[in-house]
Formats: structure tokens, C-alpha cells, sequence
């Protein structure tokens, strides 16, 4: 079996959720075969993300380099061909970053490509069984992949649960003296940070999301209520800010904001990728819909059947007889 590593996505010296998703993602794989993580960047925030890693990982690569500090797609595929075997298995995270990445690695390895796996049934030979997801969740389609000579799998935020085990002891290896050439036709310029909203749901403790299922603006409301009852605020998923419903920092998912509550309730949400994307930290997850196949369901703690222009009045008045 070739070696898996996992490419480590981070910021400000803290490594993202998925960190420890790829773990689980790769045992799966293969439960005997070590786990290698590769983590770029430069300075102080860099050794204190490898550190961390080496509690969970066996081995981690550490590429320390000034082109790194904004992680830029490009360049990373440049470093991993000249570290990586060509036969390896390299699990990334399946967000804009990773999306960016991984088709033309697997381009530049020669490998199988296999993008926004929900889950890894096993292996028979060298045929690698996977499972994706089609048309927004509604769809579960098993596909084949022959990694024989390698693949670049996009592993998606959320359906592998983290491991947690910690005490791996692992070693640190500084691979920064053979990444070679790291020029590229792009470069970073600049981050443009989005001016802060009326309500800073990053910092929510308890989210009442509302997604198509709220169907008129004037429903909302509906919303407001229960949050206030529930001492929580209202966040949505994109098509409510497409509508202008709600102000663009209301948004969760990978283009919005980036939460970490303590329990999220998905009202009307289907639960694409990308919303899913936006929700952190393993909140208990409520969902309602109407739609008894909607995607939400595969990672809700507790799922309920329902229109929720009749449930969240209902529950609204419960909490407020309580």
C-alpha cells in the first residue's frame, strides 16, 4: 500500500477542523498504513501547527518558507511533486484551498483524481471504493478508483468524524531544503476583510440558520422570534443573502462566515457542502425539513420531518411557556 499523507490546512497557528478529519479519512483507507501530514507556512505559527499535528500524526512534514505565508495553490503543487513519491496517496481538505490544489496535482503526479468524498468503503486490490455526493446532496453515487499509481483525494469537511486520540508522538521532519523552486505566476496581495455585520455570529453560542424552506422574507420574522426566545441569533445559507433577506454577514458556509456555536439549528437548509463547510467546533445540530433526503440529516445529532413555518412557531411557544 503507498504511503497517505494529509495536507494541512491552517491559519493564525491553528489547524483547522479537517486536520484531524484526514486521519479517520485515511484509516479507513487503510487502517495499518502511518499517516504522513505535510503542513506549509512560515515563522512561529508554522512550528506551533506542527507541533500539534505530531500529537495526532505519526510523522509530519514541515515546509517552512516566506512563499507560504498566504497559501497559494500554485506554488504548493510545485513542493509536493519534488517531496512526494509518485505512487503516494495525498488527502486534502475539499474547500476553496483544496479544490484550487488538488486537480492539478494529480495532473503533475500522473495519479487518479477522486474529488468531495463523503465516505471510504474500503479497498479490493488496488481499486480504492469510494462515495461522492450528486446533485446537492440528493444522490449517492459509489465510485471505483484504481490507485494503483497513486491518487489526490478531496476529502469534504464534516462526514468523518475527527480523531481525537492525540498521543501519537510523532516526529517533525523539516523538508524546507527540498521543495525547490517555489516562483509563481501569481502572488498574494492583500486580504480584504468583510466589514462586520449588526450581529457577529462567529462568536454565537446558539444559531438559528434559515435556509430556501423560510420562502418569504416576511417569514423571517418567524425566525427572530424563536432565536429570541432561545437567547440565540439568526444566521442563514447564501440563497437568503442572494435574495437580500439578510445582510452578507449573516451567511454561514465556505463563502460566509465561519462558525463555532454550541448548538446550530438548520431550519429549511439543505445542506450543501458549502454550507456545511462554514460550521466548526462539532456543534449538536438540529435540522428540520421538509425533505426526508436532504443532505443536513447525514450530520444532524437530531433530525425532525417538518415545515418549519409550522414547527419553529410551535417551539417558540414551548420555550416560552418553559
Amino acid at each position: 500500500m503507498a504511503q497517505i499523507y494529509a495536507y494541512i490546512v491552517h491559519k493564525d497557528g491553528v489547524a483547522d477542523d479537517s486536520a484531524l478529519e484526514l486521519i479517520t479519512a485515511a484509516q479507513k483507507i487503510d487502517a495499518g498504513t502511518g499517516v504522513t501530514a505535510i503542513v506549509t507556512g512560515s515563522g512561529e505559527n508554522l512550528d506551533r501547527v506542527c507541533n500539534e499535528m505530531a500529537e495526532s500524526y505519526k510523522e509530519v512534514y514541515k515546509i517552512d518558507n516566506d512563499a507560504f505565508a498566504y497559501p497559494n495553490a500554485e506554488v504548493i503543487r510545485k513542493v509536493l511533486v519534488n517531496i512526494l513519491p509518485g505512487d503516494s496517496i495525498v488527502l486534502v481538505p475539499h474547500n476553496t484551498f483544496g479544490m484550487d490544489l488538488a486537480p492539478g496535482l494529480s495532473i503533475k503526479m500522473d495519479s487518479a483524481y477522486a474529488s468531495d468524498v463523503v465516505d471510504v468503503e474500503g479497498m479490493d486490490g488496488s481499486t480504492l471504493k469510494i462515495i461522492r455526493q450528486e446533485f446537492g446532496g440528493q444522490v449517492s453515487t459509489h465510485v471505483n478508483v484504481d490507485i494503483s499509481g497513486g491518487a489526490v483525494i478531496t476529502v469534504r469537511p464534516g462526514p468523518f468524524a475527527p480523531d481525537e486520540s492525540k498521543g501519537a508522538g510523532g516526529q517533525v521532519v523539516d523538508k524546507s531544503g527540498d521543495i525547490g523552486d517555489v516562483s509563481a505566476k501569481r502572488k498574494y496581495l492583500e486580504t480584504v476583510v468583510q466589514e462586520a455585520g449588526d450581529v457577529d455570529i462567529t462568536k454565537s453560542e446558539v444559531l438559528v440558520s434559515v435556509g430556501r424552506g423560510i420562502e418569504d422574507e416576511e417569514n423571517i420574522e418567524v425566525a427572530n422570534e424563536l432565536a429570541e426566545a432561545m437567547g440565540a441569533d439568526v444566521s442563514c445559507s447564501r440563497p437568503i443573502v442572494d435574495a437580500k433577506w439578510l445582510d452578507k454577514s449573516r451567511q454561514v458556509g465556505t463563502s460566509g462566515q465561519t462558525v463555532k456555536p454550541k448548538v446550530y439549528m438548520a431550519m429549511g437548509i439543505s445542506g450543501s457542502f458549502q454550507h456545511l463547510g462554514g460550521i466548526k467546533g462539532s456543534p449538536f445540530i438540529v435540522a428540520v425539513n421538509k425533505n426526508p433526503k436532504a443532505p443536513i440529516f447525514q450530520v444532524a445529532d437530531v433530525g425532525i420531518i417538518a415545515d418549519i413555518l409550522e414547527f419553529m412557531p410551535e417551539l417558540t411557544e414551548k420555550i416560552s411557556e418553559g
